[in-house]
């Protein structure tokens, strides 16, 4: 009977899910009803708004890559079926059903320790944690593996939620709001070892461009929605399309550039008293300690840099997969929302889309590597959940190229050591120029505050 109700409740999605969480929160937190239904339908409704743009970046954009695979000749034997393919085998796996109460009480126990400070109420987006924990189940054997992977993944994301929660603030303006979900945040600490390489580059650190200069330089041509056309029309000119499709692809890219941002309103408008209500009744219970709503990373979508990012990314990312030493994956179900990878490394580089694009190849190329390595166990997890054809394979770039799972699986198994090396080297560098970075910026923070209460 648990099982089936489960089962009925991640079934209804994060369209649904989310909000019947947040009304439950938002109840518990004090606040009325008809507040909390109202919040909740408005966050509801704001992601129905993501899933109809994503859904049409997925049906222009998708098989244009897969033409422009087949217009380049790229042979790529193994098709990534994106977080929409993965998701479901993940919920139907044997760790799924206890992962959401392990991940709940990960963050409880970490909350009342004084760990973080991230409230994570995207009970959805537990699937990354589950994913972890399945795939480390299928390559140890070991129940008990798995569940410590959803363990050390949940623990991990809700740091990286604080660690990161200061660009949530400040660059996209989400106060109150951490994003310890999804490949935005596990990626950020790649960004910031590349940021930091940069710096100290003399020459290097000083070129900059972001979207807004482009728009500044160009006027009108500079506009999020002419990039988004003249995005369109590169895209469809290398898949091989005449000109009426390129040009109907060009006019879809620009109407996701311009509705992407709007459909981010609707949840913001939501949240926005939900957060203000939750951080004054936890900060008076808890002696004043400041926390943070988790949110999925969609939030961060709405960004015109964000946005143009992940147009650039599109075709790059194909390039790259080409690109990558002993690579087997043709990007094609996570191309919709490449937003996600780089999202973060957007807010780390400030919106510098050089620092981004130099940071964003580093990380497709890392992501579509580990992408490979986990070939084998993702379609093993394909087939357990019966949704395999036979003799297929299938790959995914969202958690299937994971450094967290793909460190914990060389770290159980020591099938790879040269690969549990090198990704380890340097994606330990990364945390902890991460932690540091956030160390610093808390400290500043303190100072500032003791200059202004003492001036």
């Amino acid at each position: 009977m648990f099982t089936e109700i489960m089962r009925y409740i991640l079934d209804l999605g994060p369209t649904v899910m989310l909000p019947g969480v947040i009304i439950v929160f938002s109840l518990i937190l004090g606040m009325k009803l008809g507040d909390s239904f109202k919040s909740a339908i408005h966050i509801g409704i704001g992601f129905v708004g993501i899933g109809l743009v994503i859904g049409l970046m997925l049906d222009s954009i998708g098989p244009a890559a897969k033409a422009m695979a087949e217009h380049f000749e790229i042979n790529l034997q193994v098709v990534d079926i994106g977080w929409p393919g993965s998701a479901p085998m993940t919920w139907a796996s044997q760790i799924a059903l206890v992962a959401i109460p392990i991940a709940i009480g990960v963050n409880i126990v970490m909350l009342l320790t004084r760990m973080t400070r991230v409230v994570n109420v995207d009970i959805w987006n537990i699937w990354h944690m589950t994913f972890t924990g399945a795939m480390l189940h299928l390559a140890t054997g070991s129940y008990w593996l798995g569940i410590m992977g959803v363990v050390v993944h949940a623990a991990f994301i809700y740091k990286l939620g604080d660690w990161f929660a200061k660009d949530t603030r400040d660059f996209f303006n989400l106060e109150g709001i951490a994003i310890p979900h999804g490949s935005s945040a596990y990626l950020g600490p790649i960004a910031v070892l590349v940021d930091t390489v940069i710096e100290k580059i003399p020459g290097l650190n000083k070129i900059h461009f972001s979207a807004d200069d482009v728009q500044k330089r160009f006027g009108p041509f500079g506009e999020p929605v002419t990039v988004g056309f003249v995005m369109g029309l590169i895209i469809g000119f290398l898949a091989g399309y005449d000109a009426k499709g390129v040009l109907q692809l060009a006019v879809k890219t620009a109407a996701v550039m311009l509705l992407m941002p709007r459909v981010i309103k609707p949840i913001m408008d939501g949240l926005t008293p939900i957060a203000r209500h939750a951080r004054t009744r936890l900060q008076a219970r808890f002696g004043g300690q400041e926390f943070l709503i988790g949110l999925d990373p969609a939030l961060l979508l709405g960004h015109t840099a964000v946005v143009s990012a992940s147009l650039i990314f599109i075709p790059l990312t194909i390039l790259i997969a080409v690109l990558v030493p002993g690579n087997q994956v043709l990007p094609f179900g996570d191309l919709a929302t490449i937003g996600f990878f780089v999202a973060i490394a957007v807010a780390v580089h400030q919106g510098n889309l050089f620092r981004t694009l130099i940071s964003g190849c580093i990380i497709m190329g890392i992501t579509l590597w580990i992408a490979t390595q986990t070939i084998d166990l993702h379609t093993q997890l394909a087939a357990n959940a019966g949704a395999l054809t036979a003799g297929g394979r299938v790959a995914s770039m969202d958690q299937g190229g994971s450094p967290v799972t793909y460190l914990l699986i060389q770290l159980c198994t020591l099938k790879n050591i040269a690969g549990l090396s090198v990704i380890g080297v340097v994606y330990a560098i990364g945390v902890f120029l991460t932690w540091r970075r956030a160390r610093q910026f808390t400290q500043a923070e303190k100072q500032a505050v003791i200059a202004q209460a003492n001036s």
